[in-house]
């Protein structure tokens, strides 16, 4: 798969069946009906980068819903074993199985080559903080592809992408800040067809309220 297939800005976010732990079907688009939704997609289960990150969207959880965002993190594990993970490295978060990668396909998700997961520089160093922190590189469980790479959407609720985040490495998690913070510090709850920067959300609120 080639970099041909990346999904960009504005782009309509294909709509799939995965699975919960216990086996039941859920509608993509039904997770990004009611509010924006951050989509972040999981490597392997013995991946130190996948769990450093899922520890970060544990913690700014609070923060990422006040900002109006909605969290699902999709693995490709089974529903049982992404059940088990999520209760160790995503507790609070709702954790999907997508054990056949169709959605990994869907959204432009390749397999890497070994200079985004081995050989590289960058890649070590992050595993090495990782291990610090208590993650330790592990083999991935029978049926995950240890090549699987990863990434991070935000949908919004016209199933419209609004910021698709392909990792370069798989040490390339992007920080809560982007998540956070929208195009130009525009909510990502804020249409995009209009202007966009600082206080664009509020101004237009305001201006609503003076007509």
């Amino acid at each position: 798969m080639t970099k041909k297939s990346h999904l960009n800005f504005n782009q309509a976010a294909p709509d799939l069946t995965v699975l919960t732990p216990a086996g039941e079907p859920v509608q993509l688009s039904s997770l990004w009906a009611e509010k924006p939704l951050l989509l972040a997609f999981t490597r392997h289960f013995g991946c130190t980068q996948c769990k450093e990150m899922l520890s970060e969207l544990v913690a700014g959880k609070e923060r990422i819903e006040t900002a109006g965002l909605a969290i699902a993190v999709i693995t490709q594990g089974t529903p049982q074993m992404t059940g088990d993970f999520a209760k160790t490295f995503a507790p609070g978060l709702l954790v999907l199985a997508d054990p056949e990668r169709k959605a990994y396909q869907a959204y432009g998700l390749e397999r890497g080559n070994v200079f985004q997961t081995v050989l590289n520089r960058r890649v070590w160093q992050a595993v090495a903080r990782a291990k610090q922190k208590g993650y330790y590189l592990e083999t991935p469980p029978a049926g995950q592809d240890a090549m699987q790479m990863s990434g991070i959407f935000i949908i919004n609720q016209k199933g419209r992408i609004v910021l698709p985040y392909y990792y370069d490495d798989i040490a390339d998690h992007p920080p809560l800040t982007l998540l956070l913070d929208g195009v130009l510090a525009t909510r990502w709850n804020a249409p995009f067809d209009g202007p966009v920067g600082p206080g664009v959300a509020k101004s237009e609120r305001d201006s609503g309220r003076a007509k």
